[in-house]
């Protein structure tokens, strides 16, 4: 691999911040998260939308806690105190997403991430509410070079952060309409 094409590599990549959330493997940008936090005294919110589990105070902020996993139809548990502040210039409160266990960060070159068309073959409710930019395939091989085993591929979801705080204030919104 030459220097014009390692530099096109590292433009191409993903950076993300992969955690377990459920039975799956998810991960955001890792612009998009500005720490990673042990939760303290949740204070539950009257008529918030099941998926806000409350608020708590962090650092002397009022931070909202999600639980993302009903946005994306996930089973599995989620009993955990880890906690993922998100930075978003946007928000006008803090906003933290509850997940199992955060695994890793990683870049990933554009052979590994499926994306648009190439989603449309994977049937998840995540995928077909916009919620998610791409589907990373951990292990996969360049174009041109030995195929990995199937097995030795892993299949990571890349959350759209926007689409998923997007769906969280919908639903607020419905829930607090009369």
């Amino acid at each position: 691999m030459n220097l014009e094409d390692a530099d096109r590599v590292v433009e191409d990549a993903a950076h993300v911040v992969e955690f377990q959330l459920g039975d799956e493997v998810c991960a955001i940008d890792i612009g998009a998260v500005d720490s990673i936090v042990e939760s303290k005294q949740i204070t539950r919110v009257p008529r918030a939308p099941d998926a806000v589990e409350g608020v708590m105070d962090l650092r002397g902020e009022t931070t909202a806690i999600v639980d993302p996993r009903q946005f994306l139809a996930i089973e599995g548990d989620v009993a955990s105190d880890n906690i993922l502040v998100l930075d978003r210039a946007d928000d006008k409160q803090k906003i933290g997403l509850r997940v199992a266990e955060v695994t890793e960060v990683s870049g990933y070159a554009e052979h590994q991430i499926d994306r648009g068309d190439r989603l449309e073959r994977i049937g998840t409710a995540a995928i077909e509410s916009e919620l998610v930019r791409g589907v990373i395939r951990k292990g996969a091989t360049p174009p041109g070079e030995e195929d990995a085993e199937e097995d030795a591929v892993e299949l990571v979801l890349w959350l759209d952060i926007d689409e998923l705080i997007g769906a969280v204030s919908a639903a607020e919104n419905g829930d607090n309409q009369v």
